[in-house]
């Protein structure tokens, strides 16, 4: 009797760890996530920010072990989660072109920040990711299925403060600009480069402290607190920010469709709310660095210079007809159908972001605000299923 009876139990262990496995109660697991930036950089501590919020909303249920630049490089980021080797990646969606189209059109609009008046000024990476997270989760089908063909689960987007010209020589006119060799780090800044008689060139920004140390290119085209990122200090004599503009955007917790399937519907909601949070360290710290980066150029004997005034109004004239042309270059390049509808759509999701973070003093405050307008909204019973 004794015996039929400790069969029974052991049935009824087995049935309940098979239904919840089914369901998704997985157990905890130290997740592995992998930022292609050095430590020390400001992603590496919003990594550092989001695992503390992955633990507390899991209830310390799972972790997160940060590898910055050590287990894949950005390069390596989006194959490497694809294939398990991370569980979470900072994924660089436009050093991967033909990967995720849909999104890099949007990503690459982002100059269009430059068009939408004084009011935007210091909080364009507030605003630029609040609107592309929502316009990903909720406009663009074809953006997660971009995703689930790199084996991932879109989780979320991230990015920094206005991008200029970080240089080996001073540019201040378009005269200045021709021929030189511009770092660009995704298409529409390319565009803008070819459109002022520079050369654009393609490298990770791994490799861009070497370039401009060794003269391999003239600028990059980057934010000021990408200057303490990658070290670049030491490499550069001139600063021009008031060209071209945009900013750059990362899927910041990409993560495994596996490692995302294993997780129960709870802690999918926790792991969104740790996305909405702690990724509003990176778009917050950017704003507030900017400046603070300058003025430390300045003080070790960097210059910085205006552009001149015909030159900022080319690169104004380049992004209004930019924004009439971005769906036909991703039409033609990448086989996107639906560019300009899509573009219709996320203006006024922008346009409602740059309103809704101007009240915003503090990273907290950023953080709740994700959270409520976007990440409390995603059907976490079916996304990424």
């Amino acid at each position: 009797m004794k015996t039929m009876q400790n069969i029974a139990r052991l049935a009824a262990t087995a049935i309940l760890c098979a239904a919840g496995a089914l369901a998704g109660t997985a157990v905890a697991k130290d997740f592995k996530y992998a930022i292609g930036q050095p430590p020390g950089s400001y992603n590496e501590k919003m990594g550092q920010e989001y695992a503390k919020r992955v633990k507390q909303h899991t209830n310390g249920r799972h972790s997160v072990r940060v590898y910055p630049m050590t287990l894949l490089n950005m390069a390596e980021t989006s194959a490497g989660v694809r294939d398990g080797i991370a569980d979470i990646g900072f994924l660089l969606t436009p050093y991967f072109p033909a990967e995720y189209p849909h999104t890099n059109l949007i990503s690459e609009a982002s100059m269009m920040l430059r068009l939408m008046g004084d009011e935007v000024r210091g909080k364009e990476a507030s605003a630029f990711v609040g609107a592309i997270s929502e316009f990903i989760f909720f406009n663009c089908p074809e953006c997660h299925q971009e995703f689930a063909k790199q084996n991932s689960v879109y989780t979320g987007h991230i990015g920094g403060s206005s991008y200029g010209l970080i240089c080996t020589k001073p540019i201040k006119s378009e005269a200045d600009l021709k021929g030189k060799r511009l770092r660009a780090g995704a298409a529409n800044w390319s565009r803008w480069a070819t459109a002022v008689g520079a050369t654009p060139i393609t490298m990770s920004a791994n490799e861009m402290r070497e370039a401009l140390a060794q003269g391999v290119v003239d600028c990059a085209i980057l934010s000021t607190p990408e200057i303490h990122n990658f070290g670049l200090m030491e490499a550069i004599k001139d600063i021009t920010m008031a060209i071209p503009g945009g900013i750059f955007t990362t899927a910041g917790f990409n993560m495994n469709t596996k490692a995302w399937q294993g997780l129960s519907v709870d802690d999918r909601k926790a792991f969104l709310r740790a996305s909405a949070e702690g990724g509003a360290y990176t778009p917050w710290i950017y704003q507030q660095k900017e400046n603070e980066l300058i003025e430390e150029a300045k003080k070790k004997g960097v210059r910085l210079h205006d552009a001149d005034p015909a030159l900022v109004k080319k690169t104004q004239a380049f992004i209004e007809q930019d924004m009439n042309t971005i769906s036909k270059y991703f039409a033609e390049k990448h086989g996107v159908k639906r560019g300009d509808e899509m573009l219709a759509t996320f203006r006024p999701i922008l346009t409602k972001w740059v309103k809704l973070v101007q009240p915003v003093t503090s990273m907290e405050q950023l953080g709740d605000l994700y959270w409520k307008e976007i990440y409390s909204k995603v059907d976490v019973a079916r996304h990424g299923q």
